[in-house]
């Protein structure tokens, strides 16, 4: 491959890894400045025992920070990449059995949530727009190369092997 050509994908990547941490930094803080509302939205699936309504709740924004923050910096890119993938993946069987199951919900991926009026969902745009989030997941599964990144450092620094580099 070019130079020219790998830069490109570089850059293509670079926008994948900020593009799907504004995401979760965005979804993740949305959802953490409103707890109750969080709860309500993971309740509104109807699927999770009571029990764990709360920790998913909880611990969902939580996650969806860290994903953010660890992709915003460019740490561990691949598999962030690909655990973002499995959350998607959820959130898209989340969404999808509540379509098929005829339940009037807004998804809360992005704050808010719960019942609203039937003719209120959004389920096809919803899931076009986590199949859009999935593809900025894949590229990065696929090509985690980027720039601006701590990963990058990383791979730019020069391995010394135990007793190269001494005389």
């Amino acid at each position: 491959m070019r130079q020219g050509s790998a830069q490109v994908l570089d850059i293509v990547g670079t926008v994948a890894r900020l593009g799907l941490a504004a995401v979760w930094l965005i979804s993740g803080t949305l959802k953490a400045l409103d707890p109750d509302q969080t709860y309500v939205a993971v309740r509104a699936y109807d699927v999770l025992p009571s029990g764990w309504v709360g920790i998913v709740a909880e611990v969902l924004p939580w996650l969806e920070i860290a994903f953010g923050l660890l992709l915003l910096v460019g740490i561990g890119t691949r598999m962030v990449a690909g655990l973002s993938a499995l959350l998607i993946l959820v959130f898209v069987v989340g969404v999808t059995q509540a379509w098929v199951r005829g339940l009037s919900i807004d998804c809360g991926c992005f704050g808010g949530g719960g019942q609203v009026a039937p003719g209120e969902t959004a389920y096809g745009r919803e899931l076009l727009r986590d199949a859009g989030f999935l593809a900025l997941a894949g590229w990065l599964l696929v090509r985690p190369r980027t720039l601006l990144s701590i990963d990058e450092r990383l791979e730019s620094r020069p391995v010394v092997r135990s007793g190269e580099g001494r005389d």
